[in-house]
């Protein structure tokens, strides 16, 4: 009985938020969630851009702050949470790991806002959020410096190669990267890592490397940000 007693006065202590502070902390969960998503929105790169995860991130900072009001200081709230959520079962894959960050980032920004933490809210993100800026516009961590990579196939012949000319005219520099024999060893498909004069032409560049006698399949794959070949 006393255990009973106990537990109801718990109940009756546990902390509620006023209706003022419900949409203050709700208002800027959604501003911090918008915020977020048009820092990803920003710093995205690749191909893996889904308007979907733009709002899910909106969604998350409101949803985490909802809960964090509805948990309060009641520990037996928290734990009841913990069950129900057990349920739901997620099963998108985040293609990128870097999406991994911005959902924890709007999860912190909306317990920071659902709990009244409104300067941690407000700095932390911003923090956060500029030093994505930072990487983002230093491209810190990139493997490669050159922006292009050029494939195309060419007879195998003898002698120096007569698009070397044209390669070196509108590149910095050029690396061979790759070196594939056909089946009956006629022809070869060649892969180069290219850094482009800033005032030459990618366009004009194939153009004159398609010119040449004996050449095909040509490709040309920015690869200024993340390289697949």
């Amino acid at each position: 009985m006393d255990d009973v007693q106990g537990f109801l006065k718990s109940e009756a202590m546990a902390f509620v938020y006023g209706p003022a502070d419900i949409l203050i902390n709700m208002l800027l969960a959604f501003i911090l969630g918008l915020f977020i998503s048009y820092i990803y929105k920003i710093t995205h790169k690749g191909l893996s851009y889904s308007q979907s995860f733009m709002l899910t991130i909106v969604f998350v900072a409101l949803i985490v702050s909802m809960v964090m009001m509805v948990i309060g200081n009641n520990l037996a709230r928290a734990f009841a949470l913990v069950g129900a959520l057990t349920i739901i079962r997620f099963r998108t894959v985040i293609k990128d790991t870097k999406d991994t960050a911005y959902v924890f980032l709007a999860l912190a920004s909306g317990m920071a806002a659902g709990t009244s933490s409104y300067f941690l809210a407000i700095s932390g993100t911003t923090i956060v959020a500029i030093a994505a800026l930072i990487l983002h516009f230093t491209n810190y961590g990139s493997l490669y410096k050159s922006e292009f990579i050029l494939c195309f196939r060419t007879q195998t012949g003898e002698g120096q190669p007569n698009y070397s000319k044209v390669i070196n005219e509108f590149s910095k520099s050029a690396n061979l990267l790759h070196i594939e024999p056909s089946g009956d060893n006629k022809t070869t498909r060649l892969t180069f890592d290219i850094l482009m004069h800033k005032k030459k032409d990618p366009k004009e560049f194939t153009k004159r490397i398609a010119e040449f006698e004996g050449i095909s399949e040509i490709t040309m794959v920015a690869s200024k940000h993340d390289v697949d070949y």
